[in-house]
C-alpha cells in the first residue's frame, strides 16, 4: 500500500474545494494507514518463513545480498558472486519488512 497525503495545488479545483482537512488529521490517518500497511505486509511475509523460493540477487550490502522474488519480496542471503544471478533460497526470517534465507546448495 502506498499512502500519501493530499496537498492543495495553487489553480486546481481542489484546492478551492471546501471542507478541506486538517493537516494534523491527515498526519493522523497517514500514520495509522501505514501502520496497518506494515502490519498487513509482515503477516504477508511471515507465511514465507520455511518456504523455498527463487530469488534474482541484484547487489551486496553489509554482508548480505539482496534479491528479489518473482513477485518482488526483498530477500537477504549470505553467499559468493551472486550478483545478477537466480539461486533458489529458504527463507529462515522476515527482518523489517524483509526476508532473510539461506541458499540451497
Amino acid at each position: 500500500m502506498h499512502v500519501f497525503k493530499y496537498s492543495p495545488r495553487k489553480g486546481t479545483r481542489a484546492a478551492i474545494m471546501k471542507n478541506q482537512i486538517d493537516g494534523k488529521i491527515k498526519e493522523e490517518r497517514s500514520h495509522k494507514l501505514i501502520e496497518l500497511s506494515n502490519k498487513n505486509e509482515k503477516e504477508f511475509l511471515d507465511k514465507y518463513i520455511n518456504k523455498k523460493v527463487e530469488v534474482l540477487f541484484e547487489q551486496e550490502e553489509n554482508g548480505y545480498f539482496k534479491g528479489h522474488t518473482t513477485n518482488y519480496i526483498v530477500v537477504n542471503a549470505k553467499g559468493n558472486n551472486l550478483e545478477n544471478k537466480i539461486e533458489q533460497v529458504e527463507v529462515i526470517k522476515e527482518n523489517n519488512l524483509e526476508l532473510n534465507a539461506i541458499l540451497m546448495k
